[in-house]
């Protein structure tokens, strides 16, 4: 197997999906994971032939997903805010649609009931609805953003 068949399967594996895949031919085994995420790839050769040393090479593809990161703010201050998690999985949007204005900014003031964001899950979008009066002092997560269950998005004031 040369390079080149396995830079075509490097690409092919991280186009498809997959999280792992391994190759095992005589003397040739290789191993390519994936991050579903961001595709980026990483691939060991082996090659064991009986007079040569085995040969190990990590490839990364070019294609990186920008990291985001939430800093945790000190617990002291933020004791007596309301934290707002995602009830879902799934995209978050801060607008109903690209042409409309956003839901909530910093320092507006939502009511019980108030729609602060929408989650696009299986190309279904769900207005979350907050569950709390008062004040929007963080909002956490950025425009278009992948989120988990249960990931922090707002921080409300209830004051």
């Amino acid at each position: 197997m040369d390079l080149k068949e396995i830079q075509n399967l490097i690409k092919f594996v991280a186009n498809s999906g997959v999280a792992e895949v391994k190759l095992e031919m005589d003397d040739v085994k290789i191993t390519i994971r994936t991050t579903l995420e961001g595709n980026v790839s990483e691939t060991t050769y082996v090659q064991q032939m009986p007079a040569q040393p085995v040969l190990q090479q990590a490839v990364t593809s070019q294609q990186t997903a920008p990291v985001v990161s939430t800093p945790e703010a000190p617990a002291a201050e933020n004791s007596h805010y309301i934290t707002i998690k995602s009830p879902i999985i799934g995209t978050f949007y801060r607008k109903p649609s690209p042409d409309k204005p956003v839901f909530v900014e910093v320092g507006k003031t939502i009511s019980k009931g108030d729609v602060l964001c929408v989650i696009e899950a299986m190309k279904l979008f769900n207005e979350i609805e907050s569950e709390v009066s008062g004040k929007i002092v963080k909002i956490l997560v950025d425009d278009m953003s992948p989120v988990e269950y249960d990931q922090p998005l707002f921080l409300v004031d209830p004051s």
